[in-house]
């Protein structure tokens, strides 16, 4: 492991605004100082990265994904969402414990690659206790911080549009007691653990409160899918005969440990009715565009008073895992929609890419951008790497609109450069190809 005590020479985004000619000194794995560039010696021995030409940001947070999905990109490409679904749900089935683990040590390294320094597993709900063990191994391997939601549902529908596959459920007692086993797995890990519903038809009402009291008694944050299509709100109704949103309230299912995902179809009541109970919200743009889903009306979830956070969804949906594409697009997006040119810039954009939803995921909190006592996870872009975004008038900009994997130099997180040049520190690239083309299978276990 290499772990950075002083940071040199570099520019900072702190409080609003860029400071040039910094050393960022990092102790105990979090910022302890910022002070002009040689204005105090360096101490004998001391672990340094050079930022010489370099512009240094918190980490990204990717507030959702389906790690295991990097097995399964392209996948049905120019298919609806339920018809998706069904595609995705098949390979989901039949997921061994090797293939989450090569999966999920893929996605993680490409995530930490751009600039992520951490994220929201949403695992579907899988009997299996060795494939969530698997991906437990993987995040951790890659030395990325995480919150892995465990998949939990008890409504059974094998058509998936009022309830969850069969084959892929068990009873809210074994879930719950699988969750508290990997909540011990990962005390020593960088991983918190927490609950992920697969969207608002998948739990009864009493499966609702059994759930929440749970996650409340263990300081866990729930994500949850909500209204990506007029699915839920369509089913919701037929079944209940009430929206989406009003189904969630009735049972208690709207706290401020909830992260709401997607929220395209959320309508000026319900962003009331979620900003009311503190409820986060995960932006999506590129999935829910490659799905056809729509565009989730972000400038009004701010206005409501929503918490938005970015998140980069499944490579299954997105293809990716690049959290500043995501960035860029989402940003890009809401102008397009509203034909608004100065709408959701750099500052705004990078304030939800680091902080927007950490409250609700129990992550901590970075308002302020580089500041001492912050969590030392770090990114360090060289923009003289790629000279496709040179010349640089403007670091922000150039941050929001062109710059990405391809200029980042180094990520740490809790002070440990985990990527360096590109390349992950931790895990051997040439093993993980050789596994993602179907070559030696990793040890699981």
């Amino acid at each position: 492991m290499t772990h950075i005590d002083l940071v040199t020479d570099v520019t900072v985004w702190s409080r609003g605004a860029w400071l040039p000619g910094q050393d960022v000194e990092i102790t105990d794995g979090r910022v302890a100082s910022l002070r002009p560039t040689g204005s105090v010696p360096v101490p004998e021995g001391a672990r340094v990265l050079d930022g010489t030409d370099g512009h240094l940001i918190p980490g990204l947070v990717n507030t959702h994904t389906h790690l295991h999905q990097a097995r399964m990109r392209g996948i049905g490409e120019g298919q609806p969402l339920l018809a998706w679904l069904h595609l995705v749900g098949e390979e989901t089935v039949d997921l061994t414990p090797e293939q989450a683990y090569t999966a999920a040590a893929a996605a993680a390294l490409e995530a930490l690659r751009s600039g992520t320094t951490a994220l929201v597993e949403h695992m579907w709900p899988h009997p299996s206790a060795e494939v969530h063990d698997a991906v437990l191994r993987a995040l951790d391997d890659s030395g990325i911080r995480a919150v892995l939601g465990r998949g939990v549902c008890d409504r059974p529908d094998p058509t998936r549009r009022w309830g969850m596959d069969p084959r892929l459920m068990q009873p809210l007692d074994e879930v719950f007691a699988h969750i508290d086993a990997l909540a011990v797995a990962a005390r020593s890990t960088r991983i918190g653990v927490g609950l992920a519903v697969p969207n608002p038809r998948t739990l009864t009402p009493r499966g609702m409160r059994e759930v929440r009291a749970f996650a409340e008694e263990r300081g866990m944050p729930v994500s949850l899918h909500l209204l990506e299509t007029p699915t839920d709100e369509v089913m919701c109704r037929e079944h209940a005969g009430l929206g989406a949103v009003e189904y969630l309230a009735e049972a208690g299912f709207l706290w401020d440990r909830l992260l709401a995902v997607h929220c395209v179809e959320l309508d000026a009541a319900g962003q009331r009715a979620l900003a009311a109970h503190g409820v986060a919200v995960s932006y999506n743009p590129l999935s829910n565009m490659r799905l056809g889903s729509g565009i989730a009306p972000v400038p009004d979830f701010l206005a409501a008073g929503l918490r938005v956070g970015i998140g980069v969804d499944g490579a299954a949906s997105n293809d990716t895992q690049d959290v500043m594409e995501a960035l860029r697009i989402g940003s890009y997006l809401q102008r397009a929609a509203r034909r608004q040119a100065d709408l959701l810039g750099f500052e705004e954009m990078l304030a939800i890419g680091t902080d927007g939803a950490n409250a609700a995921l129990g992550l901590e909190s970075r308002p302020l951008g580089i500041v001492p006592g912050m969590q030392a996870d770090l990114v360090l872009h060289r923009f003289s790497r790629d000279y496709a975004v040179l010349p640089v008038r403007d670091p922000g900009a150039t941050l929001l609109t062109c710059a990405g994997g391809r200029t980042v130099a180094a990520v740490l997180v809790d002070g440990e450069a985990v990527v360096v040049e590109g390349r992950s520190t931790r895990i051997a690239e040439e093993d993980l190809v050789t596994r993602l083309l179907g070559g030696a299978p990793v040890p699981v276990g």
